[in-house]
């Protein structure tokens, strides 16, 4: 199974799906702010991160620029309450796929099954 980097400023979203990726075999490293989860990525290698893009200070899409440049072959799933959102053109990310929240448990386990395809 993979080692998935979990980024979410809201406790609940944390446990509620850290707890079920673990659950399905996945080993999950919950990280509440882009600081802590850049602290994770340079101490272990993941091979996904999935992160809500509305997170105080540095957000989720300047957490996925940090990422790939650290880990060029880290998959990234983005977590949003709002719309699908724009990437700016030209940025070379490897975003796996969009989750809308609310979320549902089968959304975010199919979403993971895709991006580790």
């Amino acid at each position: 199974m993979a080692r998935i980097l979990l980024v979410d400023d809201d406790p609940a979203t944390l446990d509620f799906i850290g707890r079920a990726l673990s659950a399905d075999g996945h080993e999950v490293l919950s990280c509440a702010d882009a600081q802590e989860a850049l602290q994770e990525l340079s101490a272990v290698p993941v091979d996904l991160m999935l992160t809500d893009l509305g997170m105080p200070g540095l957000d989720g899409l300047g957490l996925a620029r940090r990422a790939a440049k650290a880990l060029p072959s880290i998959r990234i799933l983005l977590m949003s309450g709002f719309a699908n959102p724009d990437l700016p053109a030209g940025q070379a990310l490897p975003i796996a796929g969009f989750i809308s929240k609310p979320l549902s448990l089968e959304q975010v386990r199919s979403a993971v099954r895709s991006a580790l395809a």
